[in-house]
């Protein structure tokens, strides 16, 4: 969730539901696995992570847990409150800082400040210049350290065949186009070849997955609910052959993991 710290708060309209819509679901919390099993791969016990478009909470809660301090930020205030609720319930409130603010806000924190970023689940889709916000980012890092950017894609076949089958081609190919407005925020989808280029002056990029190619969007829950079983084997296939190509690039999300260049 991002974008300026001015603009009204269409995520507070969504935070009260959002645990229960996405995040305690089965197909949210399969997705939120596989983004899961990557976090030992990058962050550390006794390493500070800043983490970009928190929502509720979960994923800070998440590291947390494993000895990661995280400087945890959103936009909305709504989603922050939920968060900060949910850490102190979990006893962690020595362990992850709150603060509202967007990607536009990082010029204001101090250079090299923290050892890695993540921003899970389309949080960079809202950001209107992702160029400018990556070299904000690498600014606040230490060289070396790692970054985790799970990012809605432009193709998914998924979503072509479901909104197509309800009879809705607009939502089916809503992802075409460059960008869209809602409720005042500009969204957009850049292509993993996109998202190469504009990492590539501050970053490495050291591997590329995909989160939902095999696993259906979230607006399949109901379906998902009755065939739990093809959930859990569509998940052990995606999981086996996640980063191979081209599968990164036709997901739902893909995830692309990154080393701060210097």
């Amino acid at each position: 969730m991002s974008q300026s710290e001015g603009a009204a708060d269409p995520f507070g309209e969504l935070a009260a539901s959002y645990d229960r819509e996405f995040t305690n679901s089965l197909i949210g919390s399969t997705m939120r696995r596989a983004v899961w099993n990557r976090f030992p791969f990058h962050f550390a016990p006794g390493q500070r992570i800043l983490e970009l478009n928190c929502g509720t909470g979960e994923d800070a809660v998440y590291l947390a847990r494993q000895g990661v301090s995280v400087f945890a930020t959103d936009v909305s205030r709504a989603m922050i409150e939920i968060a900060a609720a949910k850490a102190k319930q979990h006893g962690l409130e020595d362990m992850i800082r709150y603060e509202c603010m967007g990607w536009d806000n990082l010029d204001n924190l101090p250079t090299s400040e923290f050892d890695g970023a993540f921003s899970n689940f389309g949080g960079l889709n809202c950001v209107e210049h992702v160029d400018v916000a990556l070299g904000a980012l690498a600014r606040c890092l230490h060289p070396g350290t790692h970054v985790l950017l799970c990012v809605m894609g432009p193709w998914c076949p998924w979503e072509w065949i479901w909104y197509l089958l309800h009879g809705d081609p607009a939502r089916a190919f809503r992802r075409f186009r460059s960008s869209v407005e809602w409720h005042g925020i500009h969204v957009s989808y850049p292509s993993l070849r996109t998202m190469r280029r504009w990492s590539m002056p501050h970053f490495t990029i050291l591997r590329v997955s995909a989160i939902g190619v095999f696993v259906p969007p979230s607006y399949a829950e109901a379906w998902a609910l009755r065939h739990r079983k093809l959930i859990h084997f569509l998940d052990r296939c995606e999981r086996r052959l996640e980063a191979v190509p081209p599968l990164p690039s036709f997901a739902d999300h893909y995830l692309i993991e990154l080393r701060r260049s210097g």
